[in-house]
This record gives C-alpha cells, sequence and structure tokens, in this order.
C-alpha cells in the first residue's frame, strides 16, 4: 500500500463512481492519483474531499469521498486559472516592475484579473510583453507549494516585501477563510531567496508545468482598493484561461463577436438611445429606441394577459416605514435613493413586492380569489456604483416585467410549472432555445426562521423537479426572504445571461400581514412567488440588441421598411406605398433624398432596415414594388397589394 511506512490506520475512500478504495493513512491525493493511474497522476491538479477543494499534497487521515480535479473538471480548470493569475501573472508584473505592490488576482468567467499598484501605467502594448514573461516563468516547471504561517509573521514578510495590500488583506482577516487556527496560507513558488511568495487561500496546482499555454492578456482597467473611491485607484489586469488553444481561439472569435455586437456601439449607430453624465445610469430613449422598447414591453404584455395576469401600478416614492416593516430598508439601504419632505423619509422604490402587498390588502381575500398573479412593468431605482454602470447591461433606473403570485402552499407546483412554460415560450419566441435552470438557496444574511426556509426551499426544489427540468444548486445565492430559481439563457455565440427568477417566498406576507380568508372560515398566509421573465427591460433589451446585432425580426424592428423612390418623380408613389403600409399597421420611412438608389440601398442597410422597397416608373405603372431583404442581394418584385398582404403577416408579434 501507498505510504505503509506512515501507516497508523486504515481508511476507505469512495471515488466519484461511488467504487472504494482502501489506504493506509495519512496518504495525500497525489499519492491516490498514482494508484489509480499514472495518466490520472499526470494530469491531477488538485482533490476535492467531500467537497471541499485542496492541494494534491493534502494528506487525508479518515474515510472520505474524494474526487481528483483535473482540466476536464470546471473546479479544476478554475484552479488552473487561478494559478495562471495569482502565481504567474503577480510574479511576471513584478520581475518587469519590481515597484509594484500586488492586491487581489481571482478568477472570473473564462480567466482571471490581478490588480496592481505601481507608477509604471500599463498600457496595451505591455500586454504582450508581460505574456512573453509569464511563458518565460512558466517554462521553469517550478513547484507550487502551499505553506502555513503565523498571521505576525506572515504581516512582517510582505511589509519587508513592500507589499501593504497583502499585510492589509492579513490584518482584516481574523475570521477570513484564509485563516486557520491562528495561521495564513501562503503559497511558494519555487525555491530559494528568489521564490515568489503570495497570500492565498489556495489551491494550487503542483508545478507551473500544470498550466496550459493556452491563455492571453485581454484588457485592462482601473479598480479601487476594497471597491472603496476614498481608496488607492489600482491597476487592473484582465487575462483569459482555456485548457485548449482551439477553446483559446473560439472564445477570442467570441470576443470579437461580442465586441461588434456591442448594444452601446450599436444603439449610437442605429439611433436607439444614449447616456450622458447628468443622469448616470439612467436612458435616454430615442424615438427608434423607445419603438423597440414598447413592441417588447407589448410583447410581454400580451402574454401574462393570455395567462390571467391582472396589471397594476403602483407609486414610486414610499415611507421608509413600509421598507423596514418588509425588510427592505435593513438590507437594501445604501441602494436606495430617499428624500426628504415634511420631516419624512421617502425611498425611490428599488423593487415592487412591498406594495404590490398593499394592493392585495386591500379588502377581503378568500381562497376563492387564489392564485392572484399581479404584474407590474415597474420603474425602479437602485444606487450602483457609477464604476459599475455598463450601458443597458447595468444601470440606476429599470424597469421590471415584476409579478408577485399570492397562492396557497397547494398551489406553489402548478404556478411553477405554468410559470416555466410561460418563460420558455417567451424566450423560444424572442430566439433563445437554451435555458439552464440554478436553484439559489438561504443566504448568510436572510429573514425568517429555519424552519420557514427548510419548507420553502424543499416545494421549489419539488417544483422544478415536477415540471422536469435540470437544474444545479447555488448555495447561499438566494433572495433574503426565499430561495429562488434563476434562469440563465444562452445567446447565438454562447454567452450565458441570468434573466428570468422565480422566488418562493414565506417571509414577506408574515413581515407585512397579508392574510386570506381558508376554507375553514380562518386566517392564513398566502405563499408568494416573485416571478420575472425578462428581468429588467433596459437589460433585456440590450441582450436582444446584441443577440440580433440589430438585425430584428420583422416584427420586433423599430423601422420595418424603408420605402425609396429610384428618381424624384417617383415621390409621390413611394408616399402612396407608405401610407398603404401604414394602414396594414407597418413601421415605414420614405427615402425622398437625391441620393442614387444604390447609396440609398447601402444606407439603410448599415441602419438594419430588415426590408426596402425600391419605386421607379415600372413599379408605379404595374402598382408593384421591388423588395431586397437585408443581407441580400437578390431583388424581388410584387404587387403591392401581394407585398402589404405577406409583409403585414410576417410582421405579427408571435402570439
Amino acid at each position: 500500500m501507498p505510504n505503509a511506512q506512515k501507516s497508523s490506520h486504515q481508511i476507505t475512500i469512495t471515488l466519484p463512481d461511488n467504487s472504494t478504495r482502501i489506504y493506509d493513512a495519512p496518504i495525500t491525493g497525489l499519492e491516490i492519483a498514482q494508484s489509480i493511474g499514472a495518466g490520472l497522476a499526470k494530469a491531477a491538479l488538485a482533490i476535492k474531499v467531500d467537497g471541499v477543494q485542496w492541494d494534491l499534497s493534502h494528506e487525508i487521515n479518515a474515510d472520505a469521498k474524494l474526487q481528483i480535479l483535473t482540466l476536464k473538471d470546471e473546479e479544476g480548470l478554475q484552479i488552473m486559472r487561478h494559478t495562471t493569475t495569482a502565481q504567474v501573472l503577480a510574479r511576471a508584473v513584478k520581475e518587469l516592475w519590481p515597484d509594484a505592490s500586488l492586491a487581489i488576482g481571482p478568477t472570473i468567467d473564462y480567466g482571471f484579473y490581478y490588480d496592481i499598484e505601481m507608477e509604471h501605467k500599463v498600457s496595451p502594448d505591455d500586454l504582450p510583453i508581460i505574456e512573453a514573461k509569464m511563458r518565460e516563468i512558466i517554462a521553469r516547471g517550478l513547484t507550487v507549494r502551499r505553506e502555513m504561517w503565523d498571521r505576525d509573521a506572515a504581516i512582517a514578510l510582505f511589509m519587508a516585501r513592500h507589499e501593504p495590500y497583502k499585510a492589509d488583506l492579513i490584518t482584516r482577516a481574523a475570521e477570513d477563510d484564509t485563516s486557520e487556527k491562528g495561521k495564513i496560507s501562503l503559497y511558494r513558488q519555487g525555491e530559494g531567496e528568489d521564490a515568489f511568495i503570495d497570500l492565498c487561500r489556495g489551491p494550487h496546482v503542483p508545478s507551473l508545468n500544470h498550466i496550459s499555454p493556452a491563455f492571453k492578456l485581454t484588457k485592462l482597467a482601473g479598480a479601487y482598493w476594497r471597491g472603496d473611491s476614498n481608496n488607492q485607484m489600482l491597476q487592473r489586469i484582465y487575462g483569459i484561461s482555456f485548457p485548449t488553444q482551439k477553446e483559446l481561439d473560439a472564445h477570442l472569435h467570441m470576443l470579437e463577436e461580442a465586441e461588434k455586437r456591442d448594444h452601446r456601439r450599436l444603439g449610437k449607430q442605429l439611433g436607439l438611445f444614449h447616456f450622458q453624465e447628468e443622469a448616470l445610469g439612467q436612458v435616454f430613449w430615442h424615438p427608434k429606441g423607445w419603438t423597440l422598447y414598447r413592441t417588447l414591453e407589448n410583447f410581454v404584455r400580451q402574454k401574462i394577459e393570455k395567462a390571467d395576469y391582472q396589471e397594476v401600478k403602483t407609486p414610486m416614492l414610499v415611507d421608509r416605514t413600509l421598507w423596514e416593516l418588509s425588510g427592505h430598508w435593513e438590507k437594501f439601504r445604501e441602494n436606495m435613493f430617499t428624500a426628504e419632505a415634511e420631516d419624512r423619509t421617502l425611498a425611490i422604490k428599488p423593487m415592487n413586492c412591498p406594495c404590490h402587498v398593499q394592493i392585495f390588502k386591500q379588502g377581503s381575500k378568500s381562497y376563492r380569489d387564489l392564485p392572484l398573479r399581479m404584474a407590474e412593468f415597474g420603474s425602479c431605482h437602485r444606487f450602483e456604483a457609477s464604476g459599475a454602470l455598463h450601458g443597458l447591461m447595468r444601470v440606476r433606473a429599470m424597469v421590471q416585467d415584476d409579478a408577485h403570485i399570492f397562492c396557497t402552499e397547494g398551489q406553489i407546483l402548478s404556478e411553477t410549472e405554468s410559470f416555466c412554460a410561460l418563460l420558455q415560450e417567451t424566450y423560444a419566441q424572442l430566439g433563445f432555445s437554451a435555458v439552464k435552470v440554478k436553484l439559489a438557496t438561504r443566504p448568510e444574511l436572510r429573514a425568517g426562521s429555519e424552519e420557514v426556509w427548510d419548507r420553502a426551499e424543499k416545494s421549489l426544489a419539488e417544483a422544478v423537479e415536477a415540471v422536469g427540468l435540470p437544474y444545479e444548486v447555488t448555495p447561499g445565492e438566494g433572495a433574503f426572504y426565499g430561495p429562488k430559481l434563476e434562469f440563465h439563457l444562452r445567446d447565438s455565440i454562447g454567452r450565458s445571461w441570468q434573466c428570468g427568477t422565480l422566488q418562493l417566498d414565506f417571509v414577506l406576507p408574515e413581515r407585512l400581514d397579508a392574510n386570506y380568508i381558508g376554507e375553514d372560515g380562518a386566517k392564513h398566509r398566502p405563499v408568494i412567488l416573485h416571478r420575472a421573465i425578462l428581468g429588467s427591460m433596459e437589460r433585456f433589451t440590450g441582450i436582444l440588441i446584441e443577440e440580433y446585432a440589430g438585425k430584428f425580426p420583422l416584427w420586433l424592428a423599430p423601422v420595418q421598411i424603408v420605402v425609396a423612390s429610384i428618381t424624384n418623380s417617383m415621390d409621390d408613389y413611394a408616399m402612396e406605398v407608405a401610407a398603404e403600409l401604414r394602414k396594414a399597421g407597418l413601421r415605414v420611412e420614405v427615402d425622398l433624398s437625391n441620393n442614387k438608389i444604390s447609396y440609398k440601398v447601402r444606407e439603410h442597410s448599415e441602419q438594419k432596415i430588415p426590408v426596402i422597397m425600391a419605386v421607379g416608373a415600372r413599379e408605379q405603372e404595374e402598382r408593384s414594388v421591388a423588395i431586397r431583404r437585408l443581407g441580400s442581394n437578390e431583388q424581388k418584385v410584387h404587387t403591392l397589394a401581394e407585398a402589404i398582404s405577406s409583409l403585414a403577416e410576417e410582421a405579427q408579434m408571435p402570439a
């Protein structure tokens, strides 16, 4: 048996396929991997013991469930990315600019970043230089080893190395995850005086030989230390990393596509909206953009009316006493805009739920009234730091396609089924078919008893299982009043967007004293299902712009048709054609400029107009139109009546 000379007792290791192996303890993760096979040992990056990640060198002393992580595992990939940033990017910067002070270097989707303070202002031209240094460091094949240090010794080490941010992290980390019984977790790369040492909880790969060469530094940004604008501005270097060059190339292609589709660029190009400093995080919608927005809103309104929702409208400014009762004041006060009037503190609502409960409470409600589905395109405001704002995707003023379903516990399943069907149909009609579901469970800061949370999580899990949707659990990510389902859609270039939610709430009805009269004649608390399909109208509009790259389907396009005269003598006929199209409910513009028809076609194609109708002498004589579709060089002639009939049918909003 491995490690027989250290043996004091035997332990049973259960592998992911439920097979078991007996070992003498203590034994390391690497030794177990070696006992299974040389190939696995070579590919192993770290281990997971009873659900907790550890380095391969971690010793196991008791029976345990074990998973050996490789680049085939998402967690293994994240560990490799973390080593790439914390252990290699940081060292490369220090070797190039020794005065640099390192802050933090976490992993993010597809890659990593590191925040650094230094006199040298890093430019895009520096990124290839840093990359080259990283590759040079990786080629050294140095070992990566975890060490546990006394807190004071670790602080002294980093202060001596002119790393004040690391010392600050340790000072603040009395109860942090980097602390184990008063010890601090550090990682040493290489040996001797030139060894690179960083503060990190880990785990990391055992050596730099395990780092894939398929990485690239992508961009730069600024970031305040600890996210506080009163602190030092740091330089942030972003990178991406993948197991293979093929996957890296595919991701770089996706980034190129994303840049072409950037809704901020298209918003300006197509004249949809703009932002300005005088109204940070708030959208100035232009006529075309507002047409797109209203079309999307009316599409959702049509869907929820068919699903028996009642639309309401609630106040924007609400006294703080209601937010205190609901618990939002304690939880969200820092993100709420407030105003003082007549010795009262009013808050602009950051969400709609407490106001919907007030409508529910007007008059007596019976079990026969349930489920009661209350919807609102609710205008909400939340204070987002200016540095976090991002076009339509992150704003301060938003409209939520919000609804609250007041129901009994026995109706949770059927209402969840109905909502999931409505959401999937809506997404499909908007062009999204792939939907991933996550069940977010109780957060650390929450309202309600453990018993209430047990009931809520069990009920929501049973409901989504009954619907037949596969899901994964994300611990600690629920709302403060209840667990929630998150619906993530995937766009045409592979990005994931979290949009829809369904939150199960036993807490708010209790806090705000909502009740109904049951079949037994007694008062009962309703259950509230908080739900949204799109989430934020602004954000979803941005997602749609990027999904279609501005080339919207006919029913959604702000301008559906441009009628262009070939010569000015055809202007009257062009106006007549446009009038007939508008009578059929189509959104039409007319181009009577003196430009050549080829120029007009090119100009309106750049504006992503789905249909361009050219009219000349022949078309006037035959009462026809020459139709060119966006993206096609082909032109087809139809009678005006045929064109109006087919286009009006095509432009119908999906039912």
